[in-house]
């Protein structure tokens, strides 16, 4: 559906596309919840342009590179991938394929309610602040080629076990393949060890809850029955950054997303995340992002919206 948008009393806006809502869907006679395929199938069944324009989907995508290189954007990050190189990306996060003309792959999608809940708390399937995409060496590389290998044979072999029996197994072996995605280089628990783990969790579930709310650490921390800097710590060590700015980049995420893709002016968003007019949200927007929503909305449009990683 198109619409056409207005940034402001009187100024009309070209029209821009909504973004696309993908659920997932099984093949036909295949069991659900999961499909392994390769790069050049799908190019043989989906839309080229539909691919290349920004979709979210539901649904968790992950792919091994094999061979030629693959430029594939996630929520506004351009990433550039070489063969050996894996990318995840998660449900509800923005993304567009590149040419896929030359790339070759193996391609897992699954719905986040496929694999049992402690493999999906190892793997982190529901980080959604996890890298996009990872670069695996060595015995790291060889190990995931061989869990993707494995998964890529058992999905083929559609009639070997009873369907039962086959859903198991492409669940035993999609664990293995997240497991290793996740831990690529065999890293154990964070610095700070199993509860300073739990900390960050909590504070990134409430984060994801609560960032539409408010942008204070300190918030979070009275909520969560922590000291700020205890939070502060606990991200530092989870994602790489401190706790105000883990929260600061979720909002500049959503409203690059409500921006881009979505269908209200700068004030509607500015209410939306909480700010407390139009003015407030353009300095935070311009002061985080580095540019004002207006020309952010405006390099989207233009096919300029991505960042190289």
């Amino acid at each position: 559906m198109v619409k056409k948008r207005q940034e402001g009393a009187g100024t009309e806006q070209a029209p821009v596309p909504e973004i696309r809502e993908v659920a997932f869907s099984a093949p036909a006679g295949r069991p659900a919840g999961v499909e392994v395929l390769t790069l050049a199938a799908l190019r043989e069944r989906a839309d080229a342009c539909r691919l290349s324009t920004p979709h979210r989907p539901g649904f968790h995508h992950l792919l091994l590179l094999d061979r030629g290189r693959l430029v594939h954007s996630v929520d506004f990050r351009e990433h550039v991938l070489a063969p050996g190189d894996l990318l995840w990306s998660r449900p509800g996060q923005v993304q567009h394929f590149g040419d896929l003309t030359g790339a070759e792959g193996r391609l897992v999608l699954f719905e986040a309610g496929f694999l049992d809940p402690s493999t999906a708390a190892a793997a982190r399937v529901e980080d959604w602040y996890g890298p996009a995409v990872r670069h695996p060496e060595g015995a790291a590389a060889r190990h995931l080629d061989a869990a993707m290998r494995a998964l890529h044979d058992e999905f083929g072999a559609l009639g070997g076990l009873p369907l039962d029996i086959h859903l198991e197994v492409l669940r035993h072996l999609l664990a293995v393949l997240v497991l290793r995605a996740a831990h690529p280089g065999g890293e154990t628990a964070a610095p700070g060890g199993c509860e300073a783990g739990e900390t960050y969790l909590r504070f990134r579930d409430a984060v994801e809850r609560d960032f539409t709310r408010t942008r204070r650490v300190a918030d979070y921390a009275r909520s969560l029955g922590y000291a700020p800097r205890t939070l502060s710590r606990a991200a530092e060590a989870g994602s790489g950054v401190g706790a105000k700015e883990f929260i600061d980049r979720r909002v500049v995420l959503e409203a690059k997303r409500l921006l881009a893709h979505g269908d209200q002016s700068a004030a509607r968003i500015a209410d939306r995340l909480g700010f407390a007019d139009a003015t407030n949200f353009t300095k935070f927007f311009q002061r985080r992002a580095g540019t004002t929503p207006i020309a952010f909305r405006a390099a989207v449009r233009g096919g300029a919206g991505a960042v190289h990683a």
